[in-house]
């Protein structure tokens, strides 16, 4: 028997140990050809690569062959993450920050987002002109013209998000405090993209505010569209599935639950241009409370001052102020046990 202490086994002498190291040549043959097949698929690409650039510019294709860059994504991300840490001093950077260094800490921030912010515009400006042979609408003197309009709304932001924060303290018992609500609520996160979203958009910035959004509504599951109009001290609680239109306009003090929809009736086959920028999503006067599930559509449908609509209702039609609307109690059935 092989102990341990004896070592591996010595490599055979002569001709036998020869041929047990060495391959044989059929043993070659057969690797070669198995590489040989394996290289064949490569052959094949360039075929696939001049199919592909046959369909660019055509309606089989949707591209951006140009030397125009589009508005990067990453940018945007970057945009959203900059503007909370000034919004939100403290909370998501990461640094030590006092009194004293507060200033210079908030004007290196700044300087960084408008610059960014500027690029980006200018890039989706300029991407439009291209893109619909516009006339020349100097990109680069209407970007940083934008940018600093966006940035000097920052104050005002900060103060409605300040009043959002106070809702959700107000609203929910189960948060503890402010920390918690700024840190963690995928609403106030949702909440916040929106609102600077919604500045970019009244400041006519094509493409960022839909990606903001969309991108708020990627990790929160919340969708507000960038062109919605939402007051003072507005609270979404839990969150999940929420959806707001593009006309939808909301009076102060509303509060939403989660799944709620405030939504269009689906549009006619054929009539989407006729429809574009009329008013599609409803109106939710002050002070509003609407519960889960709740499904409310129609430009026309206005939902009155303080009124409470309830979980799972489905509502087309106006309501009056003050006014509570529930799903009749359903009828529940309870099945015993069968006794064995």
């Amino acid at each position: 028997m092989l102990s341990l202490k004896d070592g591996p086994p010595e490599p055979e002498s002569g001709e036998q140990g020869k041929d047990a190291a060495m391959p044989d040549q059929a043993s070659l043959h057969e690797c070669t050809l198995d590489q040989d097949l394996a290289l064949r698929p490569h052959e094949e690409l360039p075929k696939v690569v001049k199919n592909l650039v046959a369909t660019c510019g055509t309606e089989a294709c949707f591209d951006h062959i140009s030397p125009v860059p589009l508005p990067s994504h990453d940018a945007v991300v970057q945009i959203i993450a900059l503007a909370r840490r000034v919004l939100f001093p403290g909370y998501f950077d990461g640094k030590k920050i006092e009194q004293v260094n507060l200033e210079y800490h908030l004007g290196t921030e700044l300087m960084h987002l408008f610059e960014l912010v500027a690029d980006q515009i200018t890039w989706a400006v300029r991407h439009d002109c291209f893109r619909h042979e516009l006339l020349c609408s100097h990109c680069s003197d209407r970007g940083n013209r934008a940018a600093l309009a966006f940035v000097q709304s920052l104050p005002e932001i900060r103060r409605l998000l300040a009043m959002d924060v106070q809702a959700a303290l107000e609203g929910d018992p189960a948060t503890g405090s402010p920390d918690e609500i700024i840190f963690s609520y995928p609403g106030l996160l949702a909440v916040t993209v929106y609102r600077l979203a919604h500045r970019m958009r009244h400041l006519k910035v094509p493409l960022l505010p839909r990606m903001m959004s969309e991108y708020a509504h990627a990790k929160t599951g919340i969708d507000i569209h960038p062109g919605a109009e939402i007051g003072e001290s507005f609270f979404i609680d839990h969150g999940t599935g929420v959806v707001i239109g593009e006309t939808a306009v909301l009076g102060q003090r509303v509060r939403l639950y989660q799944g709620v929809t405030l939504g269009a009736m689906s549009l006619p086959r054929g009539q989407l241009e006729d429809l574009r920028g009329v008013k599609r999503h409803p109106t939710i006067e002050d002070e509003v409370t609407i519960y889960s599930g709740a499904t409310i559509l129609g430009g026309e449908t206005v939902v009155g001052t303080r009124s409470v609509i309830g979980g799972n209702v489905w509502l087309t039609e106006s309501v009056p102020p003050d006014t509570k609307v529930f799903l009749k109690k359903p009828e529940l059935v309870y099945v015993e046990p069968r006794d064995r």
